[in-house]
């Protein structure tokens, strides 16, 4: 069943209390990177109505710090759907619960690829891009595919060398 993107929407509400926090009063990269992780997969979930686990996250760079006491909105949804995997893009605001200013602090992509119960990748439904917007957003997560899958084949490739190269030391 083929579902529309706006389908998997996720908005995640955290406060960024102190023990989410650095010496300089912002949030560790680590906590946000963890409810992004967690939004992204809701939304991933919400699509396939799987169990999902996460593959990569890409080019998370964070513009502006968060501060202690900020309230930080993560907003999540599917923005391409491949065989067995999707792509979530992750927008984060932090927002002044006192002036009630908000700031685009980072954005981030992320893949997921669907299981089963035994843990083999499934199939996950198509998405129905209705706008242009939708559309948009899918072209760009298949050219970030492209990237993806060719830095993981270097890598792969750097690996089976390094191994190859461990192996023959060994002898």
């Amino acid at each position: 069943m083929r579902k529309t993107p706006a389908a998997s929407d996720c908005v995640m509400t955290q406060v960024v209390l102190p023990g989410d926090a650095n010496a300089l009063g912002t949030a560790f990269g680590g906590r946000i990177a963890q409810w992004i992780d967690l939004a992204a997969a809701v939304a991933c979930q919400r699509h396939c109505r799987s169990r999902v686990v996460t593959a990569s996250l890409d080019d998370l760079h964070f513009v502006l710090p968060i501060k202690v006491g900020a309230v930080v909105e993560l907003r999540a949804r599917v923005n391409a759907a491949f065989r067995t995997s999707m792509e979530a893009g992750v927008r984060i605001e932090s927002e002044d619960p006192i002036s009630g200013e908000r700031r685009h602090v980072c954005t981030a992509y992320l893949t997921f690829v669907a299981q089963d119960e035994n843990g083999r990748a499934v199939g996950v439904p198509p998405l129905d891009l209705d706008n242009e917007e939708d559309q948009r957003r899918a072209h760009d997560a298949g050219v970030r595919r492209v990237g993806r899958l060719e830095r993981a084949k270097s890598r792969r490739a750097r690996l089976d060398r390094e191994n190859l190269s461990a192996e023959s030391r060994e002898r």
